[in-house]
């Protein structure tokens, strides 16, 4: 989809960003993790998949907490500093638990600006209690690409 703006060519035209939520541009196919998964199995997956981290669910694909590279440092260097096994750690120890989530509905320029506000990389998108999604700051940049006519994917 390309949006034509002859007045400046960093704006957005404002009846193409109307409507843009971040249901639009959130990412549905996730990695997510599990309180009882091990941190080793954990940074596993964040260097296979090239992610720097993903939330955290219970049974009831709830959002109880998100998991990050930060985190899995953290772990590596309190093993060390404790001399403790790597490999007796699970996430739920190291996870962040109180986690911000957002509406699949929020306007995605509100949400550029909560990333701005609160500092935070990634955002679980819960639609009744569910996580549904996950937003990055990554998936902001490409949405305003791709609003721009650009094809960022080439």
């Amino acid at each position: 989809m390309g949006i034509k703006n002859f007045k400046a060519k960093s704006a957005i035209e404002p009846k193409a960003s109307e409507n843009i939520t971040v249901r639009d541009f959130m990412m549905v196919n996730m990695y997510k993790f599990t309180k009882g998964q091990s941190v080793l199995e954990v940074m596993e997956t964040l260097l296979k998949y090239q992610i720097s981290g993903g939330p955290v669910v219970n049974e009831h694909n709830e959002v109880i907490g998100i998991i990050s590279e930060g985190d899995c440092i953290k772990q590596v260097s309190e093993s060390r500093y404790y001399n403790q096994p790597m490999d007796d750690m699970n996430v739920e120890k190291y996870m962040v638990k109180n986690v911000e989530t957002v509406s699949p509905d929020m306007h995605l320029f509100d949400m550029a600006n909560k990333f701005l506000s609160l500092k935070i990389r990634r955002f679980p998108v819960c639609e009744d209690g569910k996580l549904v999604g996950l937003i990055s700051q990554k998936d902001i940049l490409k949405a305003v690409l791709e609003l721009q006519g650009h094809n960022w994917n080439a």
